[in-house]
């Protein structure tokens, strides 16, 4: 079996702090998703995030302006330099001071950081070559008195403005100019969130928190002396040699507005210079869409429950992208049809479950905001949400045939929902009320089966009717885990009173089979086969049954391999600690020969069963914002008062919002009873997908998906060839036939791909199939599809069609609904071929028969010929 998984995507997790942004051609968007950043391409629906990490959650990124260089930067400031196109660390760099702006200018060359009152500009480091040292600093810029918020770059990239919570605006200039000091905007009476540049420069735009916008522009000169009560912009009146209109002018205020919004606070904004469309979004969900300079509101909507964090508007103004911190929503408006590009949002809370459904294209997910989410695996999106339960979701389960899921929560009821209708068409109770903690669903979908916590009973259910089967009794502790056979003919559950029991629901013997762990049941497996059954227990060991034997078979001991990681309140050593380490979701591979299992640790293992041993450790998260994620604790954040990462400073934050304390004390969920936490990193279900090719994670951050398949294609064909119809004629007359075929799918014409498909030997055709790179095979089968329809060459096409099917059809299955077009096309040819051929042999059947019906008229006449002349004969000799 291949253990090379790798890190493939990240779904259930859209937004959690940060800025967003669009990328240059402003068809996809950027959000950071803990310390990893998510790309969400709006056009082609798709999703993908990549693979590098950082070491803390991201605080804010920055995309150049030609969108080769990306740069996330932490909590703490540390930042890692990013090759964009590839998704590629180049460099990593501490700014030594946590990060609330990163700005690119718009000529590429210079990046502005805020550095706590300060602000630092660096020349942008080459995204081709790698160098030792590609962070040099131009210059540090001071003035404010308090943290800078926001930095804008003028449209010429010679200067820039800075907002701070000094309630100031600041303007700099990139190089030094003789006689310029920064120019001061004062006036606003709360933190200044914003400034911007209007697109030719003349007018300056400021927003502060508490709902004020003040506009701007040149002072006359004649009337600086008399007009004194208007807040001028402090400058000094230097002459010689200014190249720089922004920064020879000597601001003013032209004009006040405010927002009047009651009873809330202005929390981010962005500005589309070329329409001059002022985009704010509030602490109440609200959003607002003002013209400037006139301040005439476009519109105003509310998307969210809670506070807009962050706001972002695409290069052309079209489109408008939100994120909700709390609520870890991700949003696009298109403001002048008023309608959704792309709404998103995980759970809420902690995702509890997942379920592969059986072919592999789909994910389901249960969480503790009782809603069930069903995910895209090739693009990332969840598609369906359905919210019926009203408690958490415990676990999750598609039927083996046909388009039905199974959930149970711990509201006391197993729901089953259509995915072609998208309703709950059945739901499921217990004679009296319980909570039910694990599914199981027959595999021929008739019967569900669930778990409870309260009552210690197995509840079966039969699908059709809905009604209740039987209650299976004799745990003495809750259940925790249930699954049935493969073979259907037995469902085993695994319970906290170290027991799991093998039931026989369907014989009339009724009969079961009680195995005694060691400790308390947390999973139970069958092998594919449903020969063998696997439980891990509350002491890490994963134990090995025989079904039919009744016997253990082998045992595996795995509280070394998860255990690691230090909590900022552990007495011990990470290496010493391996109490309440133990595996609570197990999942065997398609083959039977592995066995995946995942706990409350930051590690997913992977052991091959036969030989007890571990084929590969998983580190799912590097992310040290969680809890348990480092081996060793920093010495230096540990004071009088204790570990400083758990010493509450709730009150100390500048919001009033975020210094009010809503916690109710007993709750377990959501705000946890304590004012003060730190989330761990843990996983509670790994899931194998039906393929075997990829494994996903329900883990702290989201929805994990690691895969064997590569999802860059490398294209040696790229790199250096003259691409022109001679060289392709060459390379022809060469018989390289997958080259020239390459080539001409290069260049994209016509001819050329068919004479170089139609050059192909027929003897070389599966070769050539085979080495054909995967990007190309969507071309090609299209082309084999179009080919059909006007070419003779039935059988040729038919082996090109076979070949490419038999090649890469692991690739086109798993991307079934990206190539769904394609296969369309060629499923269109093939049946045209089909009716072609058919009523061709129709015709040569009826002409044979016809051919043959004359012939044996023929011979009969001479048959007839024959006897009339012997009989003649006869009658001659007689006589």
């Amino acid at each position: 079996m291949k253990a090379n998984y790798k890190f493939s995507n990240l779904c259930g997790t859209v937004y959690r702090q940060g800025n967003i942004l669009f990328t240059p051609d402003g068809n996809s968007v950027l959000s950071p998703v803990g310390n990893r950043v998510s790309v969400f391409d709006l056009v082609n629906n798709k999703s993908h995030t990549f693979p590098f990490e950082n070491r803390k959650n991201i605080a804010a990124i920055a995309l150049s302006p030609d969108a080769n260089v990306l740069l996330s930067v932490d909590e703490d400031g540390r930042a890692l330099l990013v090759n964009f196109k590839r998704g590629v660390v180049l460099h990593h760099f501490n700014f030594q001071k946590p990060v609330r702006a990163i700005k690119f200018s718009p000529d590429g060359k210079y990046i502005a950081v805020s550095h706590d009152s300060h602000v630092q500009v660096w020349r942008t480091p080459n995204h081709l070559i790698r160098e030792f040292a590609p962070f040099n600093l131009h210059r540090t810029y001071t003035g404010h008195h308090d943290e800078v918020l926001s930095i804008e770059w003028s449209p010429d990239s010679k200067c820039f403005i800075t907002t701070s919570r000094d309630m100031t605006a600041r303007l700099f200039t990139l190089d030094p100019v003789e006689g310029f000091r920064p120019k001061t905007f004062a006036g606003h009476k709360d933190a200044v969130l914003n400034a911007f540049f209007s697109a030719d420069g003349k007018t300056i735009y400021t927003v502060s928190r508490d709902g004020a916008v003040f506009t701007w522009k040149a002072k006359p000169s004649e009337a600086s002396d008399s007009d004194d009560d208007e807040p001028i912009a402090s400058t000094s009146n230097g002459t010689g040699g200014l190249y720089n209109e922004i920064a020879n002018t000597r601001w003013g205020v032209h004009k006040r507005n405010y927002f009047n919004q009651p009873g809330t606070k202005v929390v981010c904004t962005t500005f589309h210079r070329g329409s001059s469309l002022l985009v704010v979004g509030f602490s109440t969900g609200v959003f607002g869409l003002w013209e400037m300079p006139a301040f005439s509101n476009i519109h105003t909507l509310s998307i969210s429950q809670e506070k807009i964090s962050s706001v972002a508007i695409n290069p052309s103004g079209e489109w408008l992208a939100f994120g909700a911190k709390k609520l870890g929503q991700l949003l696009v408006w298109e403001w002048q049809s008023e309608s959704y590009v792309l709404k998103q949002q995980g759970h809420f809370f902690d995702m509890n479950t997942l379920a592969y459904a059986p072919d592999g294209q789909h994910i389901a997910t249960g969480g503790d905001d009782g809603k069930v989410k069903v995910w895209n695996t090739s693009s990332g999106f969840c598609f369906v949400t359905f919210s019926e339960h009203s408690a958490a979701v415990s676990a999750v389960e598609f039927a083996k045939q046909g388009q039905v899921l199974f959930s149970a929560s711990l509201d006391g009821t197993v729901r089953a929902f259509d995915l072609i209708r998208y309703r709950n068409f059945r739901t499921f109770t217990s004679p009296t009320p319980v909570q039910f903690s694990c599914l199981a669903v027959d595999p021929s979908g008739e019967v569900v089966a669930a778990g409870s916590t309260d009552s210690f009973e197995v509840f079966l259910w039969s699908v059709q009717t809905g009604k209740l089967l039987d209650v299976l009794t004799g745990h003495e502790g809750p259940i925790s885990s249930l699954a049935f056979s493969p073979t259907g003919n037995v469902v085993a559950s695994g319970s906290w009173d170290k027991t799991v029991r093998v039931w026989s629901v369907f014989g009339r013997s009724r009969a079961v089979e009680p195995f005694t762990l060691s400790s308390d049941v947390l999973a139970v497996a069958f092998r594919p086969d449903g020969k063998e059954l696997a439980a891990s227990s509350l002491d890490g060991q994963v134990m090995f049954f025989d079904v039919n034997l009744g016997k253990q078979t082998n045992l595996i001991d795995g509280r070394r391999d998860i255990s690691g990681g230090r909590k900022a309140d552990d007495r011990m050593a990470a290496s010493n600690n391996a109490s309440g380490k133990a595996f609570n979701s197990l999942a065997y591979t398609a083959d039977g020969r592995c066995i995946i299992a995942g706990g409350n640790s930051k590690y997913v293992v992977i052991y091959d069963v036969r030989e007890g041993v571990m084929v590969k450790k998983f580190q799912i998260s590097q992310n040290l914002s969680l809890d348990g994620t480092e081996e060793f604790l920093d010495s230096r954040k540990v004071t009088e008062a204790g570990n400083v990462d758990l010493i509450d400073d709730h009150g100390d934050a500048s919001d009033l919002e975020d210094r009010l304390d809503t916690a109710l004390p007993g709750a377990q969920h959501g705000d946890m009873s304590k004012r003060r936490y730190r989330q761990e990193a843990r996983t509670k279900c790994v899931r194998f997908a039906p393929t075997g090719r990829a494994w996903a994670a329900a883990s702290t951050e989201g929805l994990l998906i690691y895969s064997v398949d590569e999802s860059t294609a490398f294209d040696p064909f790229d790199l250096d060839i003259e691409l022109t119809p001679q060289a392709l004629l060459s390379v022809l007359a060469r018989r390289e036939f997958l080259k020239a075929l390459v080539m001409a799918f290069r260049l994209n014409e016509k001819p050329l791909i068919r004479k170089a498909y139609e050059s192909v030997p027929r003897s070389d055709i599966r070769l050539v199939a085979r080495g054909l790179p995967v990007v190309y095979v969507g071309q090609l089968l299209r082309f084999v599809a179009e080919h059909m329809e006007r070419s003779p060459h039935v059988e040729f096409d038919l082996l090109w069609a076979s070949a490419l099917l038999g090649a890469h059809g692991r690739h086109l299955r798993d991307r079934a609904g990206e190539y769904a077009s394609v296969l369309r096309a060629l499923q269109k040819g093939l049946s045209d071929f089909e009716q072609l051929i058919s009523r061709l042999c129709e015709d040569n059947r009826s002409t044979l028969e016809y051919l043959i019906d004359q012939l044996k008229v023929k011979q009969s006449r001479e048959d007839d010929v024959e006897m009339n002349d012997s009989t003649t004969q006869q009658a001659i000799s007689v006589f």
